[in-house]
């Protein structure tokens, strides 16, 4: 083979998509696990410490508290349904036909992230803790299914960039942040 067939069947090959290889993983495990640990912990504060941390609060900070809670349920239960679905896709429980169908339902893109440094208002520590947590796994998770499946970053054609695509990849196979 000369070296411009060689060179000629390289450029025909398609990236290896390290996305997919983390969702099939035993790393996607462990997201699984701690995205549950984490729906599970912010139900226990919010249904018992959270219920009496509340009480102490002035009105300003009370009605924050009560904001971001219902956006960290509404932003913990729709990536519950994004892992579950996913974890579903991997062991084959669902068909494709299903699983596009179901992920039309899950928003991950416009979840509602906090408007306000909770930590000035001197909301329950770990209220704010587990709101960080859930605004991180959220942005891991974003990621995650904008490379599996596309989403608004990887339709913009305007601005690509290999290396920045690169680096997503290995953030999200390795669930580090981003240097950009």
């Amino acid at each position: 083979m000369s070296e411009f067939d060689h060179r000629q069947k390289s450029a025909n090959q398609q990236p290896i998509k390290l996305a997919e290889k983390y969702a099939y993983s035993d790393n996607f495990k462990k997201l699984f696990s701690e995205g549950m640990q984490l729906v599970e912990n912010s139900a226990t504060f919010l249904d018992g410490p959270g219920r009496e941390a509340v009480k102490d609060l002035n009105r300003a900070a009370s009605l924050l508290y009560g904001t971001e809670s219902m956006r960290l349920t509404t932003r913990l239960m729709q990536l519950a349904s994004w892992l579950l679905l996913q974890r579903a896709a991997n062991e084959g429980e669902m068909s494709v036909e299903q699983i596009k169908s179901e992920k039309e339902k899950v928003k991950l893109e416009n979840l509602p992230l906090a408007e306000a440094d909770l930590a000035q208002y001197h909301l329950p520590k770990e209220f704010t803790d587990l709101v960080e947590q859930s605004i991180k796994l959220q942005s891991r998770i974003v990621r995650l299914d904008n490379e599996l499946y596309g989403g608004a970053s990887h339709n913009d054609n305007t601005n690509i960039n290999p290396v920045n695509d690169q680096i997503e990849l290995i953030s999200t196979a390795f669930g580090a942040k981003t240097y950009q």
